[in-house]
């Protein structure tokens, strides 16, 4: 039985991971959730169905209306007064890295952004196993991270669906064998468009992803392909493999989800409908794979795939990440930092699409990577100034097209 905490409970990750958990009993259980506070209602039933120890909110007022829902939840289900237990409240913008300490076997980082390095480290400070959503933890913190490892690279497991599929594919040989990796990439719903014709690209527009349902900042990355550019630096990190052997290829059709050439000419592809429970589920039971996590390809219905180059010049993201990774030290860290706020001005209606990644280009060439190794203060300093550079940068352009 191995007990979980679920950082980001309520989102897509979140829910699949519980639904999951829901499916194996008898070998995972729930002890703690967090999630942000605009789903109380869901984390309610959710700490009510897995009669968990504790539950972290960032806010006072939230923890309050979790309460009620909580109270509201149990008279629908039938639960008496004396019938159900309240679980523990850790409140406070701090509560969710104070969860990520909590006595578990495996913690779930489903949260959203750079907000999730904190809860990050200290789950690896505790020595914990991390399934690790949130890219952008690994990203802005690099080898901080990695240092928390001690050596041990299985207490870091992906739970992103390219991650997991190359760490699945390197099952097939040893390091010194592998050649190269490769990220597939759908395209996103912008595929062979160039940059001109995406100019007046709406948010709804961006929000229609082609394969995967996921939250407002993930799609858009999926759509600028930042999100492809976040996961080479990813992919480096987790892997060590170097940049100039990390390839990224569009496979619309998102079943083969990633690949492995290894030095004798072989390539190992890991395959299937696209269906986040599969990754999620390799993570929870590493190093077994769990039964009936995902459905298997229907080969009766003779599948076709189809594979492309990337189209570096409508779609920079990449290019800019891997260059901005090569920089090392807090770079990567600009790059996630500038995007979330670029997006965020999409979102808003006051930045053009094809103009985030501009913005996130502007502020990682103007940044200077401090020399010697890099803290948590100036990877937090370092997003600071990001986000400062970015809005100001934002500003202007918004003052310019009116």
């Amino acid at each position: 039985m191995r007990e979980i905490v679920v950082l980001g409970s309520t989102g897509s990750i979140g829910t699949q991971t519980l639904d999951l958990v829901r499916r194996n009993p008898d070998r995972f259980r729930i002890v703690g959730l967090a999630a942000g506070g605009g789903r109380i209602d869901d984390l309610a039933r959710q700490a009510l169905e897995f009669k968990v120890e504790v539950v972290a909110v960032a806010k006072a007022t939230a923890a309050q209306d979790l309460l009620l829902a909580f109270y509201a939840a149990a008279r629908a289900n039938g639960y008496d007064a004396g019938g159900f237990a309240v679980p523990k409240l850790l409140i406070g913008p701090d509560a969710a890295t104070e969860l990520a300490a909590w006595p578990c076997d495996v913690v779930v980082n489903a949260m959203t952004g750079l907000i999730g390095l904190a809860p990050t480290l200290a789950a690896l400070d505790a020595g914990r196993t991390l399934a690790l959503a949130n890219k952008e933890s690994l990203i802005a913190g690099g080898e901080l991270v990695l240092a928390r490892l001690g050596g041990d690279r299985d207490r870091l497991l992906p739970v992103d669906s390219e991650h997991s599929a190359i760490a699945q594919c390197l099952r097939a040989g040893t390091p010194t064998e592998v050649q190269r990796l490769i990220l597939t990439a759908s395209g996103g719903p912008f595929r062979g468009r160039t940059r001109a014709e995406m100019d007046d690209v709406t948010v709804e527009q961006a929000m229609r992803h082609p394969t995967w349902d996921m939250g407002p900042l993930i799609t858009i990355n999926s759509a600028t392909l930042v999100n492809k550019g976040l996961e080479v630096i990813e992919a480096h990190l987790l892997f060590g493999v170097p940049y100039d052997r990390i390839d990224v290829v569009v496979h619309p059709q998102s079943i083969v989800h990633s690949m492995v050439e290894f030095v004798d000419g072989s390539t190992i592809a890991q395959a299937s409908p696209p269906d986040m429970r599969l990754p999620i589920g390799y993570a929870l039971a590493w190093p077994d794979r769990l039964p009936g996590a995902a459905k298997a390809i229907d080969w009766t219905s003779a599948p076709s795939w189809e594979f492309e180059a990337l189209d570096d010049e409508a779609f920079p993201a990449v290019a800019l990440a891997r260059a901005a990774g090569k920089r090392g030290g807090t770079a990567p860290a600009v790059y996630a930092a500038a995007n979330e706020a670029a997006v965020a001005a999409f979102v808003a209606g006051t930045l053009k699409f094809t103009a985030i990644v501009d913005v996130v280009s502007t502020v990682v060439q103007a940044h200077n990577v401090p020399i010697g190794d890099v803290g948590i203060d100036d990877i937090v300093d370092a997003q600071v100034e990001a986000r400062a550079m970015a809005a100001q940068l934002i500003t202007e352009v918004e003052g310019r097209s009116r």
